[in-house]
């Protein structure tokens, strides 16, 4: 089973906002886990409120986001605006997303117009490249399928290094994209990547435990991320994931995306709230 690749993409759905007056907008989010909002397509939403207020030439650099209640599915969320600061070189937003009177998300995203400098970065990780990897789905990758409404398709890196005695933590890789083709905005882009890098990354801080035969509660307690270079998030892009700590029922994760040439595009780094289910 493949996805289709024609056509505009489902993505663009999903994070579509009813402007409803001026710094206002209003939405509705799929479920991450029964009856709950997922997360990232919350800060997505966040995202493109943002946006929406700050002038096309400006890209976002960076966001940072706290999850403070969880949402519901079905009910609409709206997405308040502060223009919180209009630079000469950056812009400041601060977006909270309120549902049936209570604060469930709060976003500060930074947006920056173009300069050139030096650059430096990390080496890409040597992986398979997604077209040598198969284009079929596992039974939890047709499970996310459904979940995300076939707005991704993954392609999951087979060096999952289940025995953890590198000394680097739990790891994981997987090759991701955005099903369809989406507008030459890069904000649209930003938006996919943020609601991608919420996608495995809370579970690899559980990734040495997971043989236990009850599946843990998992909440994500913030989420940040740092847009680096221009990128598409309907072409293939490598999320590499690992996670440095794990203590006090609170996972440490981090994550790198790369895109095929190599380019490191985005980082992104999330605190998430693990706990034991008690029988």
């Amino acid at each position: 089973m493949t996805p289709d690749r024609v056509g505009a993409a489902p993505f663009t759905e999903l994070i579509a906002l009813e402007r409803v007056e001026e710094n206002l907008y209003r939405g509705t989010c799929h479920p991450g886990a029964p009856l709950t909002a997922f997360g990232g397509h919350v800060a997505a939403q966040s995202l493109i409120a943002a946006g929406s207020t700050v002038p096309a030439e400006r890209a976002v650099h960076s966001l940072h986001g706290y999850f403070i209640r969880a949402g519901r599915t079905g009910r609409p969320i709206v997405y308040q605006v502060d223009r919180t600061r209009e630079g000469a070189s950056f812009t400041t937003r601060r977006v909270v997303a309120v549902q049936d009177g209570e604060t469930i998300f709060s976003l500060s995203a930074s947006f920056q117009r173009p300069e050139d400098s030096e650059e430096h970065q990390v080496d890409m990780p040597a992986v398979p490249q997604p077209d040598q990897l198969a284009a079929g789905w596992s039974v939890e990758e047709e499970a996310e399928h459904e979940i995300f409404q076939g707005a991704l398709e993954t392609r999951r890196v087979t060096d999952l290094n289940p025995e953890f005695d590198t000394g680097l933590g739990p790891q994981q890789k997987m090759w991701v994209r955005v099903v369809g083709e989406l507008p030459d905005v890069p904000l649209v882009h930003a938006c996919a990547l943020t609601y991608t890098s919420d996608v495995r990354l809370a579970s690899t801080a559980y990734l040495p435990y997971a043989s236990s035969p009850v599946a843990p509660r998992m909440a994500s307690l913030d989420h940040a991320v740092w847009f680096h270079r221009p990128f598409r998030a309907d072409t293939w892009l490598l999320f590499t994931m690992d996670s440095p700590s794990y203590a006090s029922s609170r996972g440490l994760t981090r994550g790198q995306f790369f895109a095929q040439d190599g380019q490191l595009v985005a980082s992104v780094v999330q605190e998430v709230l693990i706990r034991q289910r008690r029988s």
